[in-house]
């Protein structure tokens, strides 16, 4: 190899970012960055600690108020730096920490650098792979190693549970029979036999699967029994640091940690290739609106809640319990007053205080077990409850129809 390309292997492109500096360094000097911009000329001429000043200047502005008050170019400037800092680490041969920066630009950054984000982490992941050796797979390996018996924990779920009415099932429903009995009435079902095509069913279980594939990415996590908890937080960790703590089997509920509603595979595209859109989804003539993974071991809670769009939640890997409650019946599961909460009840189904919420005891609901390879659809406005009963790995598919189409 010559000294040439010897040096080459050390540069991390970044082509969009080459070529809109000059304008993106602008409109920063324009919203008082001055600072910034002098930091970050320093940051192109190779000085890691002006990258890094680049880097908490613009986290501090992100920061300065509620999240759609930031100035969108503060969200640039924070995929810049984190860019910045990623060529740096990287000319060092220090992968790991390449791949921190650049998930932090995705997760935090503005759009304009997006492809430059992606295109490195493509490049820096390949990389940080040639690190890892190619591991067998064997038990040990697996995220769900046992088949688990629902009667065992049957103690473990709300009351009442399984014993009102069983959400509907069907085995390879068509696109024609889904539109007819279940879209247009707006009523749930759980479909079977139709994931066999999805690579993800092979190979999510994997422990070494998924560290090769995405072990050294940088993800946000959330700790805590669920986010209307005082105590919930929400942490960054590497995959693989997520994935020990999984396996660790010595987490309490009041510090399980969840990878909750998060779009796992627009920042890792790898897995994204292990999923297809469900046909379902098309119904209705409507638009795609949110792709987000969950995954977490067994005893992860979402509260009652309920979402505006049309659902359908793939279960990939574990076992989950799904209660739901018709949207018809939202003002008697006391939906919380604040604005931000409002879609979420103020009814703990594992702990209900009788006296507090009355209406709520003899309500009607519908509840399933979700098993591997299984899809529930959940009509939109319909509360549900959701708790995983093993390790835990779901896909949700958010849609609207035509007729709401333009709605957020």
């Amino acid at each position: 190899m010559s000294a040439t390309s010897s040096a080459e292997d050390d540069i991390l492109e970044t082509p969009i970012l080459d070529s809109e500096r000059p304008s993106l360094l602008q409109k920063i000097s324009e919203e008082g960055g001055y600072a910034y911009v002098r930091m970050a000329t320093l940051a192109a001429g190779g000085d890691m600690r002006a990258a890094e000043a680049t880097k908490e200047v613009a986290w501090e502005q992100l920061h300065s108020g509620p999240w759609h008050s930031v100035i969108p170019i503060w969200r640039d400037a924070y995929a810049m730096a984190c860019l910045h800092v990623a060529k740096l680490h990287y000319a060092a041969g220090e992968f790991s920490l390449v791949l921190r920066a650049l998930d932090m630009g995705l997760i935090m950054g503005g759009l304009t650098l997006r492809d430059d984000l992606n295109s490195a982490i493509k490049t820096a992941s390949e990389k940080a792979r040639t690190k890892l050796d190619d591991v067998e797979e064997d038990n040990k390996s697996r995220l769900v190693c046992e088949k688990v018996e629902v009667a065992e924990l049957q103690h473990l779920l709300p009351v009442k549970s399984l014993s009102s009415k069983l959400v509907g099932r069907r085995s390879s429903l068509s696109l024609e029979g889904f539109l007819r009995d279940y879209f247009l009435p707006g009523s749930p079902v759980v479909i079977s036999d139709c994931m066999a095509d999805w690579p993800a069913q092979s190979k999510w279980n994997n422990v070494n699967y998924l560290k090769k594939i995405a072990g050294f990415r940088t993800i946000p996590v959330e700790v805590g029994k669920n986010y209307l908890c005082q105590d919930w937080k929400q942490e960054l960790i590497t995959f693989s640091e997520f994935l020990e703590r999984i396996l660790s089997n010595d987490s309490t509920t009041a510090d399980t940690t969840y990878l909750a509603q998060h779009p796992l595979f627009d920042q890792i595209q790898e897995l994204r290739q292990d999923i297809l859109i469900p046909d379902y989804c098309f119904a209705g003539g409507g638009e795609m609106r949110s792709l987000n993974a969950w995954f977490g071991p067994g005893g992860t809670v979402t509260p009652l809640h309920h979402d505006p769009h049309h659902n359908i939640l793939a279960q990939v890997v574990g076992k989950k319990y799904v209660r739901l409650y018709s949207a018809s019946l939202s003002e008697e599961l006391y939906p919380h007053a604040e604005f931000m909460l409002r879609n979420s009840s103020q009814v703990d189904l594992d702990n209900i205080d009788e006296k507090e919420f009355p209406r709520v005891v003899n309500l009607e609901f519908f509840d399933c077990i979700l098993s591997e390879g299984e899809m529930l659809y959940i009509p939109p406005k319909w509360w549900h409850y959701v708790r995983s009963l093993t390790t835990s790995f779901s896909v949700s598919f958010w849609w609207s129809d035509s007729a709401n189409s333009s709605a957020s």
